[in-house]
């Protein structure tokens, strides 16, 4: 269940609105702890409630791929597939592609390799 195009489109749009409310709710929390003088330590907060700025991800993304690219090995990840049919060479349909699309495409695939007609010719 849960794959209608509106429930997609409701999923996408918490996760926009949990990532634009993410600093405030931060913001929040750590104003919370600082209020509370319970026997919380902050040492033990301040590593679950880290604020990661994006040149130091983009700076970890692209040191994760200077050391990829000393690999030689390499994976095959090129999907053969039929245009005409959209199989892939396992035999597969496309992930996007539904039931009734697979279900009318293989309906033209039965009719074409069904009886061929004969040429219609005079009567007498």
């Amino acid at each position: 269940m849960a794959k209608s195009l509106r429930s997609k489109w409701k999923r996408k749009m918490r996760a926009e609105k949990r990532k634009k409310n993410a600093p405030k709710e931060l913001a929040h929390l750590k104003s919370v702890l600082a209020n509370a003088n319970a026997d919380v330590l902050m040492e033990d907060v301040k590593e679950i409630t880290t604020v990661v700025t994006a040149e130091k991800v983009k700076e970890k993304a692209a040191a994760e791929v200077e050391a990829t690219e000393g690999d030689t090995m390499k994976m095959e990840t090129d999907v053969k597939r039929s245009k005409k049919t959209l199989l892939d060479q396992h035999g597969q349909y496309p992930v996007w592609m539904n039931q009734r699309q697979r279900k009318k495409i293989k309906a033209d695939r039965g009719k074409k390799k069904g009886k061929s007609k004969k040429p219609k010719g005079l009567a007498w």
